[in-house]
């Protein structure tokens, strides 16, 4: 009988919605077992369209689902930038997930760590042991995984108390004005599709600083820089604020745009990640370039 507490990157999802990615149970099931009464919040039955909350307990009362079994898989393009004994920073390309889950089918990170011999830490579920951070699979860039369970803690933390340093360079329709401000608009599963966020007062808060470096034709090149790390944050605000990212047309990218600068997803990378080393304590700082297909899509708009 799966039993969980509700993790914060299910918040405000369905139940039915979340239980079927928490437990990796078919989405069938769920109703089912929510039709029967068997699907369960702190005890009470609920709805398969209940909202779910954080650091409530999650039960179905079904038999024990399947789990996701980690197929170790080198994957063409990661690059190592930096390995110790306590952690591993990797450049992360687009079309690579985090790590493996139900639905994703496609290459992870923590695969590729696994087949080019790399031992992580043991904490977290089991498909992603020493992820303490991820990137979305459409977004390229830097990403740390822990090996110690020493550093998994320690960034863990380091995460939730704002302690490391994110840039992020985007690739905006349009040009924004201000050239410099700040974003902060609350973000939730958006109502109309289980797949996608969007700005909503009941969300969760949601931070995002960004400064125009260059403008070139139809689009800005931007830095942002973020306060929380919520799912697709800076996809949605930057749509919030009419200016999508070119190649984004979950939010609102223009496909005639992004079919013109030869883009087949988001042009968003994450450049430079900062962080006190969970050993020494000393501030180690990484940075990463534009991979091919951003390069190409920004030098084609520059011309």
């Amino acid at each position: 009988m799966p039993v969980a507490i509700v993790p914060e990157g299910l918040d405000s999802l369905r139940a039915d919605v979340g239980a079927s990615r928490l437990f990796g149970i078919a989405r069938s099931r769920v109703e089912q077992a929510a039709e029967n009464g068997q699907l369960l919040l702190d005890g009470q039955p609920i709805s398969k369209s209940h909202r779910l909350t954080p650091g409530m307990m999650l039960e179905v009362e079904i038999e024990e689902p399947r789990t996701v079994v980690v197929s170790p898989r080198l994957v063409e393009g990661m690059g190592i930038i930096y390995d110790d004994a306590d952690l591993v920073v990797v450049d992360k390309p687009a079309g690579i997930a985090a790590h493996p889950s139900l639905g994703w089918d496609g290459p992870s990170v923590v695969e590729h760590l696994a087949a080019a011999g790399f031992e992580v830490c043991t904490s977290g579920p089991p498909e992603r042991k020493g992820i303490v951070s991820r990137l979305d699979v459409g977004t390229s860039g830097l990403m740390v995984v822990a090996k110690s369970e020493m550093a998994y803690t320690a960034l863990k933390t380091a995460f939730s108390a704002r302690k490391v340093h994110k840039v992020y360079h985007a690739l905006v329709q349009g040009y924004p004005t201000p050239e410099e401000g700040t974003i902060d608009a609350p973000i939730a599963y958006a109502k109309t599709d289980e797949w996608k966020m969007a700005v909503d007062p009941t969300g969760r808060e949601a931070i995002t600083h960004y400064r125009v470096l260059e403008i070139v034709s139809k689009a800005s090149l931007v830095t942002i820089g973020l306060e929380t790390g919520r799912t697709h944050q800076i996809r949605v605000h930057m749509a919030a604020i009419r200016h999508p990212l070119v190649g984004d047309i979950l939010y609102g990218g223009d496909p005639v745009l992004a079919k013109e600068t030869g883009l087949i997803r988001q042009w968003l990378h994450a450049v430079e990640l900062g962080f006190n080393h969970p050993r020494s304590g000393k501030m180690v700082t990484f940075t990463s370039v534009y991979p091919a297909d951003l390069q190409q899509a920004l030098d084609h708009l520059r011309r």
